[in-house]
């Protein structure tokens, strides 16, 4: 059984909601699940998960979330080589551009995405719950 972390930052619930489907799509395909938002995820947590889906909304002009997001980030993506990971993320504007250059940073540091990163608008809609759900499968 695989062990994943899915961990998050929201302002709205929106990304919260998003990050209920990614667990229940990693714990549907069997795998144990921990919920953390990024305020509580540390570099020395990455050792004890095979997977993790991180979530973080667009904020300002398309980016990272800069209180507990961004620092998490910095502190992490180091350690995540070879590990499969998953991005995921609300928005209310824009096109998603802050999840692609998430992607990118994440590909940069030698990350293993296992799927493509999921965007909602807004709250997530039903096809949006599947891709969260899909996404947490093949994580796990």
């Amino acid at each position: 059984m695989s062990k994943i972390a899915v961990v998050y930052w929201s302002a709205t619930g929106n990304t919260e909601a998003m990050a209920n489907e990614v667990a229940e799509g990693a714990k549907a395909a069997g795998a144990e699940v921990e919920l953390k938002t990024a305020g509580e995820f540390t570099a020395d947590d990455v050792a004890n998960y095979d997977a993790i889906a991180f979530g973080c909304p667009a904020m300002g002009a398309e980016e990272l979330e800069d209180g507990e997001v961004q620092p998490m980030w910095d502190a992490v993506k180091g350690s995540l080589s070879g590990k499969k990971i998953g991005l995921f993320g609300s928005y209310d504007w824009g096109d998603g551009e802050w999840l692609r250059l998430w992607a990118e940073d994440a590909a940069s540091a030698g990350v293993v995405m296992a799927a493509e990163p999921v965007k909602a608008n807004l709250e997530p809609d039903d096809d949006a719950k599947a891709a969260c759900k899909a996404l947490g499968a093949a994580l796990a």
